[in-house]
């Protein structure tokens, strides 16, 4: 599938719930309205969304949330999707979790063929990170990215930039991926969606300053390593592992976008940043035929924005779309 500006759309992220387990404050309220179930996809119709974006050419898929684990029997839609891994329709399965289930589940997603999770952990100080994730558990989290690696799961960790919070501990965390044997990713705040009382101007820490503090300390090379996503990529001298940075706002990775988005309620986004949308639930739910659908994707993908327009300052404190990340697929 190609967009207007000769792209191609080989990526799919599908946010299978916008429930989460946590309520991180660059993400979303505490106190969240969630939807109701019958306007969510129901898992059969969730295969059978995936599977025909496989059929228009996508070849990586990552479910997401909220955190797609608290999803009840998630696990049936990963072994659904092995069919298509096993026919070589599709490259990789993946999945963005907080790591709270991957103690319960990291085996059997191994065993349904997925090879890599991203786990987002913003901290390793305890006290910290249930300031940052209002209602999580480190300890827990950190036996599950542990049981993943047993498992064969290769991990790579996610971590938000926020000034005043992590920043002194960047460093740290770096260190301790290499020494673990995880990759990392830092990434810039995004305005999206209503947090309650916090200020994003207030959390947002550019990554050129974080790529200059870490450089103190770290030997930091440019590679041309791709997972399919917006990171750029660096080699970690000291570590032999990787860091990845994923700027929106002060280098977006708009001319390489490879993805799009599908909310739980069967909404397709064709960028991050922008409101235009696609309704494919209809579509999908109005005939036994794939024909509509397709026809639906199809001309959506061929009205994919050339970008998105996040800024955070002063002046534009608030958020640029209305959603939360949770609700967008990550």
């Amino acid at each position: 599938m190609l967009d207007p500006f000769g792209r191609d759309i080989s990526y799919l992220r599908v946010s299978v719930t916008d429930r989460c387990d946590f309520r991180c404050v660059y993400c979303m309220s505490e106190n969240m309205t969630f939807l109701p179930k019958s306007d969510i996809l129901s898992l059969e119709e969730l295969d059978r969304m995936c599977s025909a974006f496989v059929g228009l050419g996508v070849r990586k898929l990552r479910f997401t949330g909220g955190e797609p684990l608290v999803r009840r029997n998630i696990m049936s839609l990963f072994r659904n999707m092995q069919r298509h891994l096993e026919s070589g329709a599709l490259e990789e399965v993946t999945v963005t979790t907080n790591g709270s289930q991957l103690g319960r589940f990291a085996h059997e997603l191994y065993d349904c063929g997925v090879r890599r999770v991203n786990v987002s952990i913003d901290t390793l100080d305890p006290e910290k990170f249930k300031a940052i994730t209002r209602w999580g558990r480190l300890d827990q989290v950190l036996e599950g990215i542990e049981t993943a690696k047993r498992a064969g799961l290769k991990v790579k960790i996610n971590a938000v930039a926020l000034k005043g919070v992590n920043d002194v501990e960047l460093g740290d965390m770096l260190q301790w991926c290499g020494d673990n044997g995880y990759d990392m990713t830092v990434i810039e705040v995004m305005p999206m969606g209503d947090i309650g009382g916090e200020d994003r101007v207030d959390q947002y820490l550019p990554l050129s300053m974080v790529r200059a503090k870490l450089a103190e300390r770290f030997t930091l090379t440019d590679n041309e390593y791709k997972t399919g996503g917006p990171a750029r990529y660096v080699d970690v001298g000291e570590t032999g592992g990787r860091l990845g940075f994923i700027t929106p706002l002060t280098h977006n990775f708009c001319e390489s976008c490879n993805r799009v988005r599908l909310t739980c309620t069967g909404t397709l986004y064709m960028c991050l940043g922008q409101d235009d949308a696609a309704d494919l639930r209809a579509p999908l739910r109005a005939s036994e035929s794939d024909e509509p659908l397709v026809a639906a994707i199809e001309e959506a993908i061929g009205r994919k924005p050339k970008g998105h327009d996040f800024i955070i300052d002063r002046r534009n404190n608030g958020p640029a779309v209305s959603r939360h990340m949770s609700v967008t697929g990550g």
